[in-house]
């Protein structure tokens, strides 16, 4: 076989090539003997080519809780990463992974390492990573950066699946909606006019609404075409971010589980940091980077300007409407005390059972809802069609 790699010498530069091999740890054991350091490794399998797989969150989890046992144990970083590189099924979590083990060996801190690829390790698993390279303690860092990460992960998921059963109720009901005005209904309206009869109001309306599709569906098509860019581009701009981000706060039924949610992320995430020794300033500002929300993130700014000034967050999270009331005298007692990270911690856990909570209320709530308005759409449709004929088999009775 032959395996495309790039290596890096003692000097710590970077050569790529070819070279011939039965296999892969064949491969490796080449380059070791020449004095090179394997970065990546490719054999030409399709899913590291053109189009590489995805790295997921979960990958980036169970990396984590690796590498926090194995270090724990003694291992040292760089084999343990290697370890883990020799045995991740993709290929690339296995190039990213050899990356940072050469950036490592070759004398680069580990956050650094870990900085090369944004796209996997966020700024606050960075941030965490490096306060714990001023502490000595990497095995304990990482296993609290591991479960920080699961109930992130978790709490993503939970939001998705509670969102994909309204989604597809509200996508099915717009289908046959469609279809029964612009293929169905059409069928039967010929038959009204061959017979002469009049007509019931419900029937009336919805022919004109089937006519009003089909007569013009180019400019419903461009509308929804012009929606879906708007919104796409919207989502890039600052007033679009901030207008959607606006509606998410203040919508009926799942405003206030996008309020919860909001709070649970920078809570959480102001609590690791504070509790992991990263600087107050550095917690409050990825606290507000990992908000999810423009307006949450605004406040945890203006926090960020008040504590730069020397007040304490509870104070300048006082009057912020964004903020309960209850969360403020929970923050305030912690920094009265001296325990504030323990307190954050207990907070948000107890943002997360609120957002599980909210989600199953949001989504008993949704449900029927979407199940009724789907049921009076097609009703309605089906009811539109029938009165005609029940008036057809009056008259030929």
């Amino acid at each position: 076989m032959t395996f495309a790699y790039t290596a890096r010498d003692t000097l710590g530069n970077v050569h790529e090539g070819r070279l011939e091999a039965v296999g892969e740890e064949e491969a490796r054991q080449k380059l070791r003997r020449d004095g090179f350091t394997v970065v990546s490794l490719d054999d030409g399998d399709d899913s590291a080519g053109l189009f590489p797989r995805r790295i997921s969150k979960i990958e980036i989890v169970y990396l984590t809780s690796q590498l926090a046992i194995m270090t724990d144990t003694g291992i040292t970083l760089s084999v343990a990463i290697e370890g883990i590189a020799e045995q991740a099924e993709n290929p690339s979590l296995r190039t990213v992974l050899l990356d940072i083990k050469g950036a490592v060996e070759s004398g680069e801190d580990f956050s650094a390492a870990l900085a090369k690829h944004p796209k996997h390790f966020d700024q606050t698993y960075i941030s965490l990573i490096r306060a714990s390279e001023q502490t000595g303690a990497l095995a304990e860092m990482l296993d609290r950066i591991a479960t920080y990460l699961r109930k992130e992960t978790e709490m993503r998921s939970k939001v998705r699946a509670a969102m994909a059963y309204p989604t597809v109720m509200l996508v099915l009901a717009t289908g046959v909606t469609i279809f029964l005005l612009t293929y169905v209904l059409p069928k039967f309206t010929p038959i009204f006019e061959r017979k002469g009869i009049t007509l019931p109001t419900p029937t009336v309306i919805i022919i004109g609404v089937s006519h009003l599709i089909l007569d013009y569906w180019a400019a419903w098509l461009a509308l929804v075409v012009t929606i879906s860019a708007t919104y796409l581009l919207g989502r890039r701009t600052a007033t679009g971010r901030k207008t959607l981000d606006w509606c998410k706060l203040n919508m009926p039924l799942v405003g206030t589980l996008f309020r919860k949610i909001a709070i649970s992320r920078s809570i959480r995430t102001l609590g690791a940091m504070v509790a992991s020794g990263v600087s107050m300033l550095d917690s409050i500002q990825l606290s507000a980077d990992v908000a999810g929300n423009i307006y949450y993130q605004e406040s945890w700014l203006r926090v960020l300007d008040a504590v730069t000034r020397g007040e304490r967050i509870a104070t300048s999270l006082l009057d912020d409407p964004l903020f309960p009331r209850t969360l403020v005298q929970m923050i305030s007692a912690g920094e009265e005390t001296g325990q504030l990270d323990k307190v954050l911690y207990k907070v948000s856990n107890y943002y997360d059972s609120e957002v599980e909570t909210s989600l199953k209320t949001a989504t008993s709530l949704i449900e029927p809802l979407m199940i009724t308005a789907m049921g009076v759409i097609v009703g309605g449709i089906g009811l539109g069609l029938m009165l005609p004929i029940f008036s057809l088999s009056r008259g030929m009775g």
